[in-house]
């Protein structure tokens, strides 16, 4: 039961708004005898209705100012992204070889990248503490701070120990803001965007990747150290962005509600939901779920509890989701792209500024593909993209390690051997970059949406800093065994994510549960049930009225 009372016991008006009316958002149920009107299956018909009815205007200037809150999470994201791909582009430079000699693979070049992830793996209980207490704008401010600092470190730094110590600041600096942004993006969204709106978040990834290619490729002709210090300053633009603009976002309603701010939330809802119509029944239907749904006296107020994850049916199912995402969205393959100028010399691009060319190809391809699986996220099945983008991801994996071998067979990469048919080569490279733009579509989107989604509000923080601590670790991994693997076997480490991504789109058949078309309070009911994966896929039969109203919710006996 809500620990808020009834709406008779708490008033909810605030800056001149008057509380809702007492009406029942529920749909008249009917056996479907309305003569000419169309019917309609969907996963909630509260909710359904709710949004037909909303008529959200997209370009008011409070639609605007929400576009703008989800824009400030995705720089958040694009601190991320400019790490992922800045790395590799610094270490194949010349000038950066010049003055830590790391070499391209092995041990040295392991612990470059992986101390970034320590970092993020120790930052994840802070960041949780943080979001829950001080709430999600203040925390990604925090981050903010934290990877400057590790910015000037790291962009000063002449020695590898001063290099390494920097990318564990910028860890710690990630953790906190990608717990904090991924929560206030899924949390200020109307329902019916919420997956364009998370989904977009996720793809801050490129707008941080895409740039650090860019940079890198044209510093890579600056002599001097400056070729990659350059880059490494830019790490800290997408954070002078938060920090400048965080100020002027509204806070997370579902944090208002959590910490007994629901006038405030309520305030919210009615500004940036309902058309600033106190009575509209989307308003109405949120606020009454938070009340009903979220605990005052919840785990977010006390830091040490994560009991919930273990010890709960809904609890356990919930982080199942969880922790899919956060191993199958790191280990599929796409890990790969950390090395990816090393997989392109193998591939036989020979130059630098080719490599860091072909780099900067794949970052704007991969992105074409979350942007176009974004755009679709608020209708397509969360849990059919899964299984079969995946799929797709092991079947174009097979077909470049395929041609890789072949490519081997003809004697490529021997000493004194001159391969004068590339064919192979140009194949391999050409579903390498397929591969992306799938795992881009079926994972960037839904790497955002399905733990925000599959967390209610009080474990919210909480289970993003174990999913953080989790994609950490899975990046730990590619990013430590890569290089070493990358070198003893060449292209053979491809077969070990083949494999894997057929082990992953078995379990996400027999395990995934369906998100898409409920609310977040909503989902209380799908997790609660002996089996959320069936629960999940079942339908509500509408009636439509010629107006596009819900009139009739059809009940069967």
């Amino acid at each position: 039961m809500s620990s808020h009372g009834s709406s008779d016991e708490k008033a909810v008006a605030t800056h001149g708004i008057e509380p809702a009316p007492d009406h029942s958002v529920a749909v008249p149920a009917g056996h479907g005898d309305v003569k000419g009107k169309m019917e309609k299956e969907v996963y909630n018909a509260e909710l359904y209705a709710a949004i037909a009815e909303a008529n959200i205007n997209p370009w008011s200037m409070t639609s605007l100012h929400l576009y703008f809150s989800i824009f400030v999470a995705f720089c958040c994201a694009c601190a991320n992204g400019y790490d992922g791909s800045l790395m590799t582009s610094i270490i194949d430079m010349p000038a950066f070889q010049d003055v830590f000699h790391t070499g391209k693979d092995g041990i040295q070049v392991s612990v470059i990248f992986s101390l970034y992830t320590v970092g993020a793996m120790v930052g994840a209980p802070v960041a949780a503490v943080v979001s829950d207490k001080y709430g999600r704008k203040k925390s990604m401010a925090f981050g903010a701070c934290i990877i400057i600092t590790g910015m000037i470190v790291i962009s000063t730094a002449m020695t590898l120990p001063q290099f390494v110590v920097g990318r564990f600041i910028l860890g710690l600096g990630i953790a906190v803001m990608t717990v904090a942004a991924p929560a206030y993006a899924v949390e200020v969204a109307p329902p019916h965007w919420r997956g364009r709106c998370t989904g977009f978040y996720n793809c801050g990834w490129f707008g941080g990747s895409i740039p650090a290619t860019i940079v890198t490729f044209g510093t890579n002709n600056i002599q001097g150290p400056y070729a990659w210090r350059v880059p490494l300053i830019g790490q800290g633009l997408a954070c002078v962005i938060v920090l400048c603009s965080v100020f002027f976002i509204p806070e997370s309603p579902r944090y208002l509600v959590a910490n007994d701010r629901e006038e405030e939330a309520l305030a919210f809802l009615v500004k940036y939901h309902g058309n600033g119509d106190p009575n509209s029944r989307l308003v109405r239907l949120e606020i009454e779920e938070m009340r009903e749904g979220i605990k005052l006296d919840g785990i977010d107020k006390r830091w040490w509890d994560y009991r919930p994850f273990a010890l709960t049916h809904s609890g356990r199912w919930r982080f199942a989701q969880v922790i899919m995402i956060s191993i199958f969205g790191q280990f599929s393959g796409n890990g790969l792209g950390y090395f990816n100028t090393n997989i392109f010399q193998q591939l036989g691009v020979e130059t630098v500024p080719e490599r860091l060319g072909y780099n900067i190809l794949n970052q704007v391809l991969s992105c074409i593909g979350a942007l176009t699986a974004v755009c679709f996220t608020d209708i397509m099945p969360r849990r059919k993209v899964l299984v079969f983008g995946t799929f797709a991801c092991a079947v174009t994996l097979a077909i470049n390690s395929g041609l890789t071998a072949a490519l081997e067979k003809q004697g490529f990469g021997k000493e004194g051997v001159v391969v004068e048919d590339m064919s192979y080569a140009k194949g391999a490279l050409a579903w390498y970059f397929l591969f992306n733009i799938v795992f881009s579509f079926t994972y960037t989107p839904l790497q955002g949406v399905i733990p925000t989604e599959a967390l209610e509000t009080t474990t919210r923080a909480k289970g993003l800093a174990l999913s953080g601590f989790i994609v950490n670790a899975m990046g730990f991994i590619n990013q430590f065994a890569g290089p070493i693997a990358l070198k003893n076997i060449g292209y053979k480490y491809i077969y070990v994510f083949v494999g894997w991504d057929l082990v992953e789109t078995l379990l996400w058949w027999l395990f995934c549960v369906e998100s898409q078309g409920r609310t977040l309070e909503q989902l209380e009911w799908v997790y609660n049930q002996v089996n959320p994966v069936k629960a999940s896929l079942k339908v509500d039969k509408i009636v439509i009225a010629d107006d596009g109203q819900v009139v009739e919710k059809i009940v069967t006996e």
